[in-house]
């Protein structure tokens, strides 16, 4: 008999604490974001889509060496005589490979940061094209890609872009 009654105690304690978390929650007010038209800013350590600056870069290859995916390519630009100068003609990431580790961004030595993560995080593609991203100077922080078909570069379309640059790394 002691055994029932302990038995109902208990699963009346446990109906307690439930009823108890839901009215805490209730009385809070709701933290849902009507997705499409509203969008949530993400924390700053976010590793979002990379972005580079050609015109920071001194073509050291540290990301290069750095990154455990071999998704990153340079080519060092040179001068007249054919001797490379520390300025990239041709940075190349392909995110189809990429694992966002930010290998790349902790060993670039530039300050601001060359090559960092933004807070996209609704970075789209449509062919397998629009992976690769390229960057020159001029191009800007998000890249072009190269179109096979269509023989030239073009910039990435249909792409909502919450923050096209977020502040660069200092140090």
């Amino acid at each position: 008999m002691g055994n029932y009654f302990s038995t109902i105690f208990g699963a009346f304690t446990a109906i307690l604490k439930g009823m108890s978390v839901t009215f805490k929650t209730m009385l809070k007010p709701a933290t849902t974001v009507q997705y499409p038209t509203e969008k949530l800013v993400p924390y700053e350590g976010y590793r979002g889509a990379l972005l580079f600056d050609a015109d920071t870069c001194i073509s050291c290859n540290l990301c290069v060496k750095a990154c455990p995916s071999f998704c990153i390519q340079l080519e060092n630009a040179t001068n007249e005589a054919g001797k490379k100068i520390a300025k990239v003609k041709w940075y190349t990431i392909d995110f189809g490979k990429c694992n966002f580790c930010r290998l790349c961004e902790e060993s670039c030595p530039t300050k601001p940061k060359s090559v960092w993560h933004s807070l996209d995080y609704e970075i789209t593609f449509f062919k397998r094209d629009e992976m690769v991203r390229c960057w020159q100077k001029g191009f800007e922080f998000i890249g072009k890609y190269f179109d096979r078909e269509a023989k030239e570069f073009k910039k990435p379309e249909g792409q909502v872009q919450i923050q096209t640059t977020q502040q660069r790394c200092q140090y």
